[in-house]
């Protein structure tokens, strides 16, 4: 049984690891209060699906922005120092955040702009805790770390989103933004009692706008690189109708913010439990082939999700999607961060990053759209077939990606 379950050696062997760890575990579960009430926010000001889809599009160029430049500076500045200022701007703005919610009179625009900059600040700090964990641990331990951090990722997915809806129901939206805030100062403290991670790019002279161009042509020229980020794309873009959480909770189930927050809580919930178990995967000889199929059962159960309007059934098709995003998840982390050189791995890291995080206001758009134009139920099930189909054909353009092996 031990052979199924996570690795924990990287938290026992290494304290820098464990700080980063710990810290992102504060930070992560302040984020997911606000991931839902920042969309619960613009649907009750706008009670419009594809306003709650804009006002995610309006964060992805703060996002991508933030990503590359984060990630063009992790490769020739400190990244422990990065951590810290993005992670004070980061709690700044969820002040403020707290702040218009607790106004009598709260303003959308401000919300939006707010959002946004959160948004590039979050994404220039992805990339430097990613590319510092192969800085942390030995490569044998890489799978073993990307798990644990799947594990942290998705225990706060299920609890932040629960306790979020609990919280706007009996507090209000103010307590959720305030929470988060405060999590950045713990983040803060944690991080400083970390080694110092210098850059190890040697070419630390070259101007900031070409070393992101240096990293995009490297993935450019990189076909295995190029076919992760396309099937994460993939998934996110069709296969993922967040936007269409409250309209869901709201109106199909005639749930309340309590059903909004399981609703974003199930996929971590069946991630977490695929993150505890994910001892196995370090021993997955076809890597390419198993992520192309967990991307088709996401999309399967997805269509399901928007076929039946029952909130037990949609609950689980959730969380059975969250267990397929973990193994594809870990898998491509460990491939992309194997497959890298050192000097680029800030860089390729945070175009990943702009990808991952990316992709779903991307997803959240092209569902807020679609349902605009036809319906809640059609948008979903149109999304998971369409996410079914995406990765067939990239794995038809990409056969090296389908026979990708372990190293």
């Amino acid at each position: 049984m031990p052979r199924f379950l996570v690795d924990i050696g990287p938290l026992k062997r290494n304290r820098d690891f464990r700080l980063l760890y710990a810290g992102q575990v504060f930070s992560l579960l302040g984020s997911n209060l606000t991931i839902v009430a920042v969309p619960y926010q613009v649907f009750r000001e706008t009670h419009s699906s594809l306003w709650v889809g804009i006002a995610s599009l309006i964060q992805l160029p703060f996002l991508i922005t933030g990503s590359l430049w984060g990630g063009a500076m992790g490769d020739r500045r400190d990244k422990r120092t990065l951590m810290q200022l993005s992670a004070a701007m980061l709690g700044l703005l969820s002040g403020a955040l707290a702040v218009n919610a607790h106004l009598r009179h709260q303003h959308l625009a401000y919300l939006l702009v707010l959002a946004a900059l959160a948004a590039g600040f979050a994404g220039f700090s992805g990339p430097l805790r990613t590319a510092a964990i192969p800085k942390l641990v030995r490569p044998d331990e890489l799978v073993g770390a990307y798990s644990l951090n799947q594990v942290a990722y998705n225990s706060t997915m299920v609890i932040g989103p629960a306790l979020a809806g609990v919280l706007i129901a009996s507090v209000g939206l103010f307590s959720c933004y305030a929470i988060d805030a405060t999590t950045f100062v713990v983040l803060i403290a944690l991080t400083s009692f970390m080694t110092p991670m210098p850059a190890s790019n040697e070419h630390t002279d070259t101007a900031i706008l070409r070393a992101i161009g240096d990293g995009l042509r490297y993935v450019r020229g990189h076909a295995i690189v190029q076919a992760v980020y396309l099937v994460d794309l993939n998934a996110m873009v069709f296969g993922l109708p967040r936007a269409l959480f409250p309209a869901v909770a709201l109106t199909l189930y005639h749930g309340g913010p309590r059903t909004l927050g399981l609703l974003y809580a199930a996929p971590g919930a069946g991630a977490l439990l695929m993150a505890v178990m994910t001892g196995w995967i370090a021993r997955v000889r076809r890597q390419g082939r198993l992520v192309a199929l967990v991307v088709v059962a996401w999309g399967t159960v997805m269509a399901l999700f928007g076929l039946v309007h029952v909130a037990a059934v949609g609950l689980v098709c959730l969380a059975i999607a969250g267990a397929m995003d973990v193994i594809s998840t870990v898998l491509r982390n460990t491939m992309i961060q194997i497959a890298i050189s050192d000097d680029f791995r800030s860089r390729i890291s945070s175009i990943y990053m702009a990808v991952v995080t990316g992709g779903p206001r991307l997803g959240d758009l092209e569902s807020g759209v679609v349902a605009n134009f036809t319906s809640t139920e059609f948008s979903i099930v149109s999304g998971g077939v369409a996410c079914i189909f995406g990765v067939i054909a990239l794995m038809r353009w990409r056969p090296t990606f389908w026979n990708r092996e372990a190293l």
